[in-house]
């Protein structure tokens, strides 16, 4: 571990921030923060959820101004008051949820609010032209007339990055970057950073997966409760060292014990599932599937293999054009997603913005939304409040949510704080049948361990677990089958003692097993 106050790597940081502290009311999310990053170094700032590192970054992003603290760019005190001021001194940020706009192009995307552009007809060739050359310069070749909206998650990941370049950024900030992407195209993702550091550009990496960070980094920064607990170069320490920082726990995530789940009846059954989208294409081919009581049942694919409107058939959020779902052995394809839920189903869904939270709404309301026509959130058609806030204080409690109280607007959260509330609210009410998609994206070690013992505690009680995951070490650590699922038809079904990494492989590139 370094030292904090070396002198030789102060004299060497780009940035450096001195003694920041950040409020939010009576909740401190950084405390006396100290914070540097060198020249051309991929520098990793690790932490559960809610210790810190999106506050301190969006600090140093013009987005939050502290109470106290100093920010020092090329050794020039720098008081960054706007996203727009950062920039100009070349420092920019890719959130975990893009800053774009679907029905708009990659060059007009990457063009907007510049002021060189502004005028009736800016000249998006000559930005086009520059979209070109920053791609072919790093690794990041992207169409520029092309509609944000047609691309994929990481083709949109691309376009926020060369958005930030466009604008000059030699400090790039990029939050939870890989938790959208599936392993393949993180891989891409690292050889693209890999080119910007060996370039000179100067990069922060917020995640979780330790991995990742271990193959991708040069120095590591870890916050526990908005405060620095280690400083770390990442070619002397180890994921254990990391964790042991980060929640006080030696153990890494794929040390859980795991065994083979009984089996037993079908819980839910997929018999001839189609589904076509509005362009015709077909997105689920003819899927059936079985999931049985004392099971998990992981789902693994390339990334827009049809997982995703799997899930949404089977839990109703979309109806398919033929075939049917049963649950116990009840026909419910036509039933709508409230019934669905009532009949024992519960759902975690991969995008908790789209389909899980309502962000002005309160955690307690939150909790609730779903069933709040049932007890105990109402009796006799009025709302029941004191059963409700009950309801979302188990759930704070048991999920330890951070945050000031079940008031709080869930908006207001940390991600992996909102992901926490939803999968308390999906697991408290006893289910059946789970439909788990990506559920420990954006968690940090402790929770996604937390979770992972949930589902293995509901899998023990007799639920059925359907886990679909890009994470293939999470697949293979808790499925007890896994099939595998390629241009939305399944190509395979692998057992647990089937299970290897080749295998996986071959299959989610279509070969049938």
């Amino acid at each position: 571990m370094s030292p904090a106050g070396d002198n030789d790597e102060l004299q060497s940081a780009i940035v450096r921030m001195a003694g920041v502290r950040m409020l939010f009311g009576s909740v401190v999310a950084n405390e006396n923060v100290n914070f540097d990053l060198r020249r051309g170094e991929i520098h990793a700032l690790l932490g559960e959820n809610g210790a810190g590192k999106t506050t301190l970054m969006r600090v140093l992003a013009g987005l939050l101004m502290p109470q106290a603290g100093a920010i020092f760019v090329d050794g020039v005190r720098a008081r960054i008051t706007s996203p727009l001021v950062a920039a100009e001194m070349g420092i920019g940020m890719v959130h975990q949820h893009f800053m774009l706009i679907p029905t708009m192009t990659v060059a007009e995307n990457v063009a907007l609010g510049l002021n060189s552009l502004r005028g009736w007809f800016p000249d998006l060739g000559r930005v086009a032209a520059q979209i070109r050359r920053l791609g072919q310069d790093f690794g990041l070749e992207v169409d520029p007339g092309l509609r944000v909206g047609d691309l994929s998650v990481a083709g949109q990941q691309r376009v926020e990055i060369l958005k930030q370049l466009y604008r000059g950024a030699r400090i790039l900030v990029l939050d939870e970057p890989t938790a959208v992407l599936s392993p393949q195209e993180a891989d891409g993702l690292f050889g693209v950073l890999k080119s910007l550091a060996a370039k000179g550009t100067s990069i922060v990496f917020i995640s979780h997966k330790l991995r990742e960070v271990m193959a991708l980094t040069d120095r590591i920064t870890v916050l526990r409760a908005g405060r620095v607990v280690g400083r770390l170069d990442t070619r002397s320490t180890s994921q254990q060292e990391i964790a042991r920082l980060m929640i006080g726990d030696t153990l890494a995530l794929d040390e859980l014990a795991v065994g083979q789940g009984a089996g037993g009846p079908v819980l839910l059954e997929a018999r001839g599932l189609s589904v076509r989208d509005r362009r015709g294409i077909t997105r689920l081919d003819d899927v059936s599937l079985a999931l049985n009581s004392g099971e998990i049942l992981g789902v693994a694919g390339v990334d827009g293999s049809g997982q995703q409107e799997l899930a949404e058939t089977l839990v109703g959020l979309a109806a398919s054009d033929t075939g049917e779902v049963r649950m116990s052995g009840r026909d419910i394809t036509r039933l709508s997603v409230a019934g669905r839920l009532r009949a024992g189903m519960a759902h975690i869904p991969e995008d908790r913005h789209r389909t899980a939270i309502f962000e002005a709404m309160s955690i307690a309301e939150n909790v609730v939304v779903d069933q709040i026509a049932s007890s105990p959130n109402s009796r006799a058609g009025f709302l029941n409040i004191s059963g409700m806030r009950h309801e979302a204080e188990m759930v704070v409690a048991g999920y330890d949510v951070r945050c000031t109280g079940i008031d709080q607007p869930i908006g207001m959260l940390s991600g992996g704080n909102q992901q926490k509330v939803v999968l308390g609210r999906a697991l408290a009410r006893d289910p059946k049948v789970i439909i788990a998609v990506q559920p420990t994206r954006g968690l940090d070690i402790g929770a996604t361990r937390f979770l992972h013992r949930k589902l293995l505690q509901r899998r023990s009680m007799g639920a059925g677990i359907l886990l679909i995951s890009m994470e293939l070490e999470e697949l293979q650590a808790l499925s007890d089958r896994i099939i595998v699922m390629f241009k939305g038809g399944i190509v395979g079904s692998l057992s647990r003692a089937e299970v290897t990494a080749e295998r996986l492989g071959l299959m989610m590139a279509g070969v049938h097993q």
